[in-house]
């Protein structure tokens, strides 16, 4: 059960747990108290969603507990802090059951505390909404037992591993890390890894220590440049211990040479990656021209969209010009064609920048996507050696409430292109994340490449009136439209930038910012956590071809080292459904997930964090279930039910007996012939309880995403649903009865609810035996037989069920033809023992496997 942690004090606080809710439900049936006084809920007023009230009307929902009331203690956590977390209700006698341990009642506390915390949960916590589950969670040690699964480290402690170039062409992936460099096979990652060892020098180590940074994750060389500068060679940099150094790599024409050295002096970074290894830096290469987006000074404030390494002039952003860059942090960067001419494409450079509001007192946070064209030098007389196609734009990706209020999404955390064969060609998908003082979430937007052309080919912005508001520029724009590539399809006779008209340049440099920001498809997010306990750092996506369509899988990874398997489904109100069809925890420790590949032609995924890499393949559909139902309710476009077991699903003519409904995922039409009416149903059980003592009965649902309802059918009676008290409590885990009675007697029903297929996953039938009866068969102060006198065994018969009545009675025929036997052993004379023979011979076998059991009933020697 999901419940918010309260705390106004640096005290323990105290929490009871009833009403009905079920676990990973919400707050719904809960407590919250500080001060030490536990509380339970005497009206109907749900706690979470609530209408906000007054101190005194909210109070006068509660009273206190009974004195049998089950409390759970919560270690001290920081002053007015709101923490989300699962507890799970231990009772003394349900030693089954985890949780936090219980205690006594504390002493009460002061009803001015009280208030304060009512009010403050109510508009904390109202808000919070369930969380999706996955329906499928496998633990690091799960995917380490299965065999599609790889995880490598080059040593224990944290290096900070990224991953930064993949080579599909030679079965290679290049991951950088402080002071080393790898080179992996994508197969395998574990097989066949070669290793560079590239050290900051000593004299730098110190310099970088002398100057106050940190000597563990600062002054080492962090790899965070790897491109692909020919066919033999790669050329890297590192932070070099806040002194950034190039070298080039030789890693062979073809990766059976294994070959991998360092092919060249050290040269200097400055330019090309940046000081500080805790700052981003992205980077292009072009016709061995490296396009950089990072820092390029020791302090970190003079940012720059950079190129180097070119036979023409080094070319960079306008210095210090905060209508072009204001304190970026630059996330990814990509070479995007601008139709069939090649000198139309740009480079573009995806990044969220501090924008100072109107005032010019905030800066709020906004994601950006920026353009340059890779052939531009510069201008003749304006912008010398600086851009002059440099444009920029906003990226929004927002939710837009009922009440028309708007709430943004606006640091951007991690970009994936995908190449569709949409007939606005690629798409553009984004983790995007908020960290307001109001509340905490991520979400995924995917953009149209058609609708960002659109927005750069739009109006540009310009502040004008007496408050500086941005408007949309009305004057003349000049020829050739400002931010157009020399060269391409609009400009066939301007060759350089440095031919452009002085007009142009300068509208560039006054109006690099387009007044229309860039939404999302649909204006709203794929994707939205809120108020989850974790958040979504890095994306990638694959294209699936189901039975019934096209499918966009999302990747998404978490700062939990755990990576989630989504699809998303279009729904009827023209918005989308999004279902978890898995959480990986691809690292031992919750480190955050920093990069993800996709290797759609291996069809493996690659996970680094700051503490190894991992490589998890893209399905596994044998985890699902070994049931054509369960196979189908999965809905993962990757698997189908091929009559046998839940395989690979290829879209193939030849096998149309497979089974797949992504878009509905219903058993009911999919799976006939498959013995679904057999399925459905439990093998009945039998489970005995102790009047007034705790009686658990267990209910594992195949999935997370089923709901779950419990039935009880008394004698021959009609089945009723069971009605949900304070002292019968449905739990993640099952049904929880305390205090069991005789009336509570009957066959249990667990039914599940998932995609409205209903199935009976646990059927048990519960008898209660009385405390008499189960003190006389437990007394260790007399004989096994000292009831004997006054009940017979017989008695004991009526608490049993039909077939086990039959199975006592059997016993006891079976020990007095035992009995009788040896006393007719005794009264003949000895003769060599023979083989039994008829019945005897039959019954042997039986008594050999009761000895064990017989002997506890031997009446103990004086």
């Amino acid at each position: 059960m999901k419940v918010y942690l309260c705390e106004d004090s640096y005290q323990s606080g105290w929490w009871w747990w009833g009403g009905g809710a079920r676990a990973r439900g919400g707050a719904r049936g809960g407590g919250c108290v500080t001060g030490h006084q536990p509380l339970r809920r005497s009206g109907s007023v749900a706690l979470a969603p609530a209408p906000r009230r007054t101190s005194s009307v909210f109070l006068q929902q509660w009273e206190r507990t009974d004195p049998d009331w089950d409390l759970i203690r919560v270690h001290a956590c920081p002053r007015r802090s709101l923490l989300q977390q699962t507890l799970v209700i231990r009772s003394s006698s349900a030693a089954i059951l985890r949780g936090p341990e219980v205690l006594a009642r504390p002493p009460l506390a002061s009803a001015m505390a009280l208030a304060l915390l009512a009010l403050w949960l109510l508009s904390a916590g109202g808000s919070s909404l369930p969380q999706p589950l996955p329906r499928v969670f496998l633990s690091f040690e799960d995917l380490q037992a299965s065999q599609s699964f790889e995880h490598y480290s080059v040593a224990d402690e944290a290096m900070d591993y990224r991953i930064l170039h993949m080579d599909e062409d030679q079965d290679r992936m290049y991951v950088g890390c402080k002071d080393h460099v790898l080179s992996m096979d994508i197969n395998n990652i574990t097989h066949g890894t070669l290793k560079l060892f590239w050290p900051a020098s000593t004299a730098k180590i110190d310099e970088c220590q002398m100057a106050g940074k940190d000597p563990t994750h600062g002054c080492g060389n962090f790899i965070r440049v790897v491109q692909p500068y020919n066919r033999t060679h790669l050329f890297m940099c590192g932070s070099g211990a806040y002194s950034p150094v190039c070298v080039y790599i030789n890693r062979g024409r073809r990766p059976e040479e294994q070959v991998f050295l360092i092919d060249s002096k050290t040269e200097s970074g400055k330019g090309r990656c940046s000081f500080n290894p805790r700052v981003n830096t992205v980077s292009v290469m072009l016709n061995q021209e490296l396009f950089s987006g990072m820092y390029i000074d020791f302090m970190g404030t003079d940012a720059a969209i950079f190129r180097s390494l070119t036979r023409r002039n080094a070319v960079r952003t306008d210095q210090h010009n905060s209508k072009w860059l204001s304190e970026p942090i630059f996330i990814d960067a990509h070479l995007i064609p601008d139709g069939s001419d090649p000198n139309d494409s740009k480079l573009y450079f995806f990044f969220r920048e501090r924008l100072t509001d109107n005032s010019g007192n905030t800066k709020n946070i906004h994601t950006m996507v920026a353009r340059v064209c890779p052939n531009d030098i510069g201008g003749q007389r304006s912008l010398v050696n600086k851009w002059t196609t440099f444009l920029k734009a906003r990226m929004v990706c927002s939710v837009l409430e009922e009440d028309g209020t708007e709430t943004h999404f606006d640091e951007l955390e991690s970009m994936f292109l995908l190449e569709t064969d949409h007939p606005k060609g690629l798409l553009v998908f984004g983790v995007f994340t908020s960290t307001s003082s109001v509340f905490k979430g991520s979400a995924v937007c995917v953009y149209n490449m058609a609708d960002i052309l659109t927005v750069f080919n739009g109006p540009f912005a310009h502040r004008d009136g007496p408050n500086f508001q941005w408007v949309a520029f009305q004057g003349r724009i000049p020829y050739p439209r400002p931010g157009t590539c020399p060269g391409g399809a609009f400009t066939p006779d301007i060759q350089t930038t440095k031919e452009f008209p002085d007009e142009v340049v300068t509208f560039v440099r006054n109006h690099p910012v387009m007044f229309n920001p860039i939404y999302p498809v649909g204006r709203r997010p794929l994707v939205v956590r809120t108020n989850a306990d974790y958040r979504y750092t890095s994306v990638a996506v694959d294209q699936v071809t189901a039975a019934d369509g096209n499918y966009q899988v999302l990747f998404l990874g978490t700062d939990k080292g755990t990576v989630q398997k989504v699809i998303v489904l279009p729904s009827n109100d023209s918005l989308h459904e999004d279902l978890i069809l898995e959480e990986l925890e691809v690292f031992k420790n919750q480190a955050p997930v920093t990069s993800l590949r996709i290797s759609s032609k291996k069809q493996q995924l690659y996970i680094s964090s700051e503490f190894g890499l991992s490589q998890v393949s893209l399905h596994r559909c044998q985890a699902y279930g070994s049931a054509c139902a369960d196979c189908c309710l999965a809905r993962d476009p990757y698997c189908a039910w091929d009559g046998l077991s839940c395989s690979r699903f290829y879209p193939t003519g030849k096998r149309r007996s497979r089974r797949q409904d992504i878009m509905h995922g219903n058993p009911l039409t999919q799976c006939r012939g498959f013995n679904l009416k057999a399925y459905r149903n439990a093998a009945e059980m039998t489970q005995y309880g102790v009047k007034n003592n705790t009686t658990f009965l267990e209910c594992f649902p195949k999935s997370p995403q089923a709901s779950v309802r419990w039935l009880i059918q008394r004698d021959n009676d009609r089945r009723k649903e069971v009605k949900l008290t304070d002292r019968v409590l449905s739990t993640e885990h099952g049904l929880l009865i305390r205090s069991a009675q005789l009336s509570d007697q009957g066959l249990y029903y667990c039914l599940t609810t998932e995609n409205n297929f209903k199935r009976t996953v646990a059927k048990i039938r519960l008898r209660v035996l009385s405390e008499a009866m189960v003190s006389m068969l437990t007394d260790k102060r007399q004989s096994q037989w000292a009831w004997a006198g006054s009940l017979r065994p017989k008695d004991l018969l009526v608490a049993f069920s039909p077939a086990e009545s039959l199975a006592v009675q059997q016993f006891c025929k079976e020990r007095k033809e035992l009995k009788n036997l040896q006393q007719r052993q005794q009264q003949q004379p000895a003769q060599p023992p023979g083989p039994l023979r008829g019945d005897l011979a039959k019954l042997k076998p039986l008594l050999d496997r009761r000895k064990s059991r017989n002997r506890r009933n031997h009446v103990p020697e004086v």
